[in-house]
C-alpha cells in the first residue's frame, strides 16, 4: 500500500490477549471475539495492510510467528505460564505482556494500534503513549454489564470497570460494535474523546445458504453454537426442548468431551428427558460450522446478555431464521418479524412458544431466511465493516500526527 500522504496507515497492530484467532472455537474464553479479530485481520490484510496480532502465548510449543492469512501474521507474546488459563487470571501478567509489546513496537512501530478487551487496552495504552502511536480501543464486553447480570457469580477482578473508563477517556477512538454498548459505555464512563459504531462483520461467501448441508435425523432441527458456560443460554434452551416434539438441538462449542460446562448440560438435558434428542458436537474450526447452520430449521441464540452476537450474523448470512434473547446487540442484528424473532432472556416458556410458531411455518421462516441473508449482505460483510475500521484508523491517525506538530511547534 503506497504512502500518499504523511496519514497514510501501513502496519497495523491487533493486539487480543486472550483471544487468538488460530484457536478453535468454544472453549470457555474461545468465541466471538476470536472470530472477529480472525475476520478483521483477513480483511485488513487483503486490502494490503501489514497486520500482526498480538496474543498471548497459551501453551507451549508455539511458535513465535504464524503466518495467519495472507498480509497477516500472528506473534505469541509470554506473559505468565505457559497454560491456556482463563482471561479472569491474566491481569497479573498484563504487565509482562505490556513491557514485550513496548520493546516491539520500539523496533518497529505500527501506524494505529488496535486493542481488544479491556486488558489488551490496559497492556498496550503506556506503549502507545510514549511513543506516540494513535489507539483504538474496542472492549467486546462491558465489566458493568456482566456484574448486573452475573452478580455474585461473576469472576471478572474487581478493577475492571475502573480500568475500562480510563481507556474509554484515554483512546483516540473507541470502536462499539452495538449502540447499546455504545449506550452503556457512555452511561458509566462519559462520552469518549471520539466513539464509532461499527458492528462485527461476516464473511458472507463462507456463511452462505450455497454449500454441503447436514441430514437432520428428526423433522425438526434447532442449532446453537457456542460457548457452553451457563450464561450463552443454552440450558434454557434444552428446558425448551420438552416442549418442542420431533426437534433435535444440535449444540456446536465446548470440549464435547468430559468437562464441567459439557457435564451440566448432559446431566440438564437428562433430567428434561431430550437427552436423545440433544447432540453436543464440541467446538469445530469456522469452515466447518455453516453446513451445520445450514441445516437448522431455527437457530437459537438466547444469551442472558449479549453485547453483540456473531452467530446471529453468520446464521443470517447462511439464510437461516433466528431466535433471539432480547438483550443488547441482538436487538440491532435481528429484526424481529423480519429476520427472526426475539424473546425474553433466560424465558424458557416464551421461547418455547415462538419456536412452535416458527418450526409450524415453513413459509414464513423461508421469508425469513431470505431477508436474513440480505441484511447480512448489507449491513455485515467485512468488505462494508472494514470500510468503517479503515475510516476510524485514517482519522486517529490524522488527528494524532496532526495534534503532534501543533505541541511540536508550540514547544
Amino acid at each position: 500500500m503506497a504512502a500518499t500522504s504523511p496519514y497514510a496507515i501501513r502496519r497495523v497492530a491487533l493486539v487480543s490477549e486472550h483471544a487468538c484467532p488460530c484457536a478453535i472455537l468454544g472453549g470457555p474464553d474461545g468465541g466471538g471475539q476470536n472470530v472477529y479479530i480472525a475476520g478483521l485481520a483477513t480483511e485488513l490484510g487483503r486490502r494490503g495492510f501489514e497486520v500482526t496480532v498480538y496474543t498471548r502465548r497459551h501453551k507451549r510449543g508455539l511458535p513465535s510467528r504464524v503466518d495467519f492469512a495472507p498480509g497477516v501474521t500472528v506473534e505469541y507474546i509470554n506473559a505468565g505460564s505457559c497454560t491456556n488459563l482463563s482471561k479472569d487470571e491474566l491481569l497479573p501478567h498484563m504487565r509482562a505482556f505490556a513491557a514485550e509489546l513496548r520493546s516491539r513496537w520500539i523496533t518497529c512501530k505500527p501506524d494505529v494500534v488496535h486493542a481488544h478487551y479491556w486488558m489488551s487496552g490496559l497492556a498496550s495504552i503506556e506503549a502507545v503513549t510514549t511513543l506516540r502511536i494513535p489507539f483504538v480501543q474496542t472492549f467486546h464486553a462491558l465489566g458493568s454489564v456482566k456484574r448486573r447480570h452475573l452478580r455474585e457469580t461473576d469472576t471478572s477482578p474487581p478493577e475492571r470497570t475502573q480500568i475500562e473508563a480510563y481507556l474509554s477517556r484515554s483512546a483516540d477512538a473507541v470502536v462499539a460494535t452495538s449502540i447499546a454498548e455504545l449506550h452503556e459505555l457512555t452511561s458509566i464512563c462519559g462520552p469518549p474523546r471520539y466513539a464509532s459504531v461499527v458492528p462485527c462483520g461476516v464473511d458472507t461467501d463462507l456463511f452462505s445458504p450455497d454449500g454441503l448441508r447436514e441430514e437432520k435425523s428428526l423433522p425438526k432441527r434447532i442449532v446453537v453454537v457456542g460457548r457452553l458456560v451457563r450464561r450463552k443460554g443454552v440450558d434454557e434452551v434444552i428446558r425448551a426442548l420438552r416442549y418442542l416434539p420431533m426437534t433435535e438441538l444440535i449444540i456446536v462449542g465446548g470440549s464435547g468431551g468430559c468437562d464441567t460446562d459439557a457435564d451440566r448440560v448432559r446431566t440438564l438435558a437428562e433430567s428434561e428427558g431430550v437427552a436423545d434428542r440433544v447432540e453436543l458436537r464440541g467446538a469445530l474450526p469456522n469452515a466447518q460450522i455453516p453446513p451445520v447452520l445450514r441445516s437448522a430449521d431455527l437457530v437459537a441464540c438466547f444469551p442472558w446478555y449479549e453485547p453483540f452476537g456473531i452467530v446471529a450474523i453468520e446464521a443470517m448470512a447462511c439464510g437461516r431464521a433466528v431466535i433471539a434473547a432480547a438483550v443488547g446487540g441482538l436487538l440491532e442484528t435481528v429484526v424481529a418479524g423480519t429476520t427472526g424473532t426475539v424473546v425474553p432472556a433466560r424465558d424458557s416458556a416464551k421461547f418455547v412458544v415462538a419456536a412452535k410458531a416458527l418450526l409450524a411455518d415453513e413459509t414464513t421462516r423461508t421469508q425469513m431466511g431470505v431477508a436474513a441473508r440480505a441484511r447480512a449482505v448489507e449491513t455485515y460483510d467485512w468488505r462494508r465493516v472494514g470500510d468503517r475500521i479503515v475510516e476510524v484508523y485514517t482519522t486517529v491517525r490524522s488527528q494524532n500526527l496532526s495534534n503532534r506538530v501543533s505541541l511540536t511547534l508550540g514547544h
